[in-house]
């Protein structure tokens, strides 16, 4: 067994590029109670740069290890150990720090991954296909055959959005900026695909024959988000899980007063602090039942080894990627 791992560890907050560094620290060794993690893939998501810049909710001490999510093989379990065995492949915990080739974790926060799921499609199904799942079940009663709308919907947490709802019977309108995304998005399930604009309530009311659209799912904020809280009916929901254009939700009080609209927002790190762990285990069983047939596979644009820190890190800051940026692991 190898002596030593190699992690990303940043020991200030601020721009990546500057405060990200590689340091090898000992082979970790499991507690009566932990197991031994060997680390296969962990995706950079825009939570993990804006923790590393420090303006991420619970901001961690520093010196500390970036990565909210990734999946690995379990390589040694410690003597109390009886929930997880050797070889399994499994999700980390989302405050743990993935960024490291292994990591001794509590075994009972750990979560086993069926077989027929690849190590690096599990390692992605913690944050969006989860957030996907919670924005489709926990704020509007939908029925089959409802719509539903949502802007960057080429996103990793939209598109998750878009199989979920097509597996559960409703319908998504999707709105994109950029027209290339169009037969892209309705390739995967989407059964409307708009581009954002001044019209857009005007093109959904005639795309869905004027349907009753009562759940807005909103990952830009701006005039971006008064666009879908426009194309919502009386009583609609807006759900806010993103804010990719750094602009503050603005909302006209006729919205509230004539369509008596809810504004909510999810944060899934906090529902996974408070779902017990049989509702947890649950919702995963569904996202695995999915993944085994092939849905939930997250695009990736590019892997990195973890020598490659600051370059995968400034990568995964671009715009109009295809996909992921992920960390793989060598076995």
């Amino acid at each position: 067994m190898r002596k030593t791992i190699k992690a990303i560890v940043y020991e200030r907050h601020g721009n990546p590029a500057e405060v990200l560094q590689i340091q090898t620290h000992p082979w970790p060794k499991p507690a009566a109670d932990e197991a031994v993690v060997e680390m296969r893939a962990a995706p950079i998501n825009p939570a993990d740069i804006n923790a590393i810049e420090g303006k991420y909710p619970g901001r961690r001490e520093v010196p500390a290890m970036p990565g909210f999510e990734g999946a690995g093989i379990v390589v040694e379990v410690g003597a109390n150990v009886s929930t997880i065995t050797k070889g399994a492949l499994v999700i980390l915990p989302h405050n743990i720090g993935t960024w490291r080739e292994a990591l001794a974790v509590k075994a009972s926060e750990l979560v086993a991954v069926p077989p027929e799921i690849e190590p690096v499609h599990a390692a992605t199904l913690k944050i969006n296909p989860m957030t996907a799942l919670r924005l489709l079940q926990d704020y509007v009663d939908l029925a089959r055959g409802d719509w539903l709308i949502q802007n960057a919907a080429n996103s990793a947490a939209s598109r998750a959005v878009i199989q979920i709802a097509h597996e559960l019977g409703f319908k998504t309108v999707n709105v994109v900026r950029r027209a290339e995304l169009i037969d892209e998005l309705r390739g995967e399930g989407g059964d409307v695909v708009l581009i954002d604009g001044e019209k857009l309530r005007e093109e959904v009311k005639s795309a869905t024959s004027g349907a009753a659209i009562r759940l807005g799912l909103n990952s830009v904020g701006g005039e971006s988000a008064l666009r879908l809280a426009n194309c919502l009916a009386f009583g609609g929901t807006l759900v806010s899980f993103g804010a990719m254009s750094l602009q503050p939700l603005k909302i006209p009080t006729g919205l509230l007063i004539f369509k008596d609209l809810r504004f909510r927002g999810i944060w899934i790190n906090k529902w996974y602090d408070d779902a017990a762990m049989q509702e947890r285990m649950e919702a995963f069983k569904r996202l695995f039942e999915m993944a085994k047939r092939g849905l939930l596979k997250t695009k990736v644009e590019r892997s990195y080894s973890i020598d490659d820190a600051k370059a995968a890190v400034a990568h995964a800051s671009q715009s109009k990627r295809s996909g992921k940026v992920i960390f793989e692991f060598k076995a």
